[in-house]
């Protein structure tokens, strides 16, 4: 039996704006998402979600999962945090240490641009995701209780983040 491929973490391309697309189509949910779901034909990037903001993990040759990585704002005040503002991961390449090697490639990134800080949102009911944010460093820095309302009912958003010191 072949053992699992490692996934190779790199920025993203304008070539992958389909497969991005629909895999961002494809792991829409309630658990994570506050927007509506794309369409399986949505223009994955814009002018505003430009390739170099993500990072990609591909595994044989698939793209497996992606992480969104930007500043907050376009203010000078926010120029030293990065903002994680995506992250997916296809369902056939989950329990394969996809999202922590994104995220690490996230906190080594935004170190690299001078950032000392990484932030986050994440759904209160997230459970799995908060888990693993907490297990890479992050810690609640703040809930909005309610502020959110999805599938029916009222959802906490909540803040983490945490220090790039090293």
């Amino acid at each position: 039996m072949r053992e699992p491929a490692v996934p190779v973490i790199r920025v993203a391309l304008p070539a992958d704006d389909e497969a991005l697309g629909q895999l961002d189509h494809d792991t829409w949910s309630t658990l994570h998402a506050v927007t509506p779901r794309p369409g399986p034909a949505a223009t994955f990037f814009d002018e505003r979600h430009r390739p170099r903001d993500y990072v990609v993990a591909e595994v044989d040759g698939r793209i497996a999962g992606y992480l969104r990585l930007a500043p907050p704002s376009s203010l000078a005040a926010h120029a030293h945090v990065r903002e994680i503002q995506g992250l997916a991961v296809h369902a056939w390449a989950r329990r394969r240490g996809v999202a922590r090697l994104l995220l690490r490639a996230a906190v080594d990134r935004a170190r690299a641009e001078g950032a000392l800080r990484i932030t986050l949102r994440v759904l209160g009911y997230n459970g799995p995701a908060r888990a693993l944010y907490e297990a890479e460093g992050f810690a609640v820095e703040g809930v909005r209780p309610g502020e959110l309302f999805l599938d029916g009912q009222y959802v906490d958003d909540v803040f983490m983040g945490r220090s790039l010191d090293l």
